[in-house]
């Protein structure tokens, strides 16, 4: 029987907040290794050391937001790489770049990174849960709900449990910028409304991401 197909997009700033959080690697490789009838397509993000090398290459003149896109996707790469050895010979054997190259699809675990400029790990997931047949695609990060508004800057914003594409594009926009730190990239947010794909916003709680496998109550956002 063909697996079910589970596509997470999981953010370099939970991967690396600041130094590799092993502690959290550990229980996410757990609970990957705990479901063995699903296979897993997990994209890395750049997260915080994608961050510091952009904040870093800008201090030192005018840089191209293509420039600063590879940055960051060489940091996507990493990540995924440290990502890939937590699953040994479970996992694909390298890091996919090109969500449409060749894939050993008899593995269970596939973990990929950055591609191209132009918009965030967040439209890999989108392509390759299109590819997959995946109906969802989970969105792990430091970011636990969309609000209604930036809730840094607005005291009143108030957590959503659900929310539609046209409501969530609206509160995102319409352009990408390297190092930007939304919810869901707006790049990859017109695919997901384009293929009819919904997005889970959990978080970075493992019990949490684990209930949501398990297709019990979480807290999170549904893009829809």
């Amino acid at each position: 029987m063909e697996k079910k197909t589970v596509v997470i997009s999981l953010g370099g700033s939970i991967i690396v907040p600041g130094r590799i959080d092993v502690d959290f690697l550990h229980e996410f490789r757990r609970v990957i290794l705990s479901l063995p009838e699903e296979r897993f397509i997990i994209i890395c993000g750049g997260g915080k050391i994608c961050r510091q090398y952009q904040d870093a290459a800008k201090t030192t003149g005018e840089i191209s937001k293509e420039d600063l896109d590879w940055i960051g996707i060489r940091a996507t790469r990493l990540n995924a790489e440290l990502v890939r050895t937590c699953f040994g010979s479970d996992a694909h054997g390298k890091v996919i770049h090109d969500p449409h190259e060749p894939i050993d699809a008899t593995r269970r675990i596939i973990v990929g990174a950055g591609f191209e400029p132009g918009s965030s790990t967040d439209l890999r997931a989108v392509q390759l849960a299109k590819r997959f047949d995946a109906a969802r695609v989970i969105n792990m990060s430091n970011i636990d709900y969309v609000y209604s508004a930036d809730p840094k800057k607005d005291p009143g914003a108030q957590k959503m449990k659900t929310i539609s594409w046209p409501a969530f594009r609206k509160l995102v926009g319409d352009t990408w910028d390297p190092g930007m730190n939304m919810p869901f990239d707006p790049i990859a947010s017109k695919e997901a409304d384009r293929l009819g794909l919904s997005v889970a916003i959990v978080g970075n709680d493992i019990p949490n991401f684990e209930r949501l496998l398990k297709g019990e109550s979480f807290r999170g956002t549904i893009i829809s």
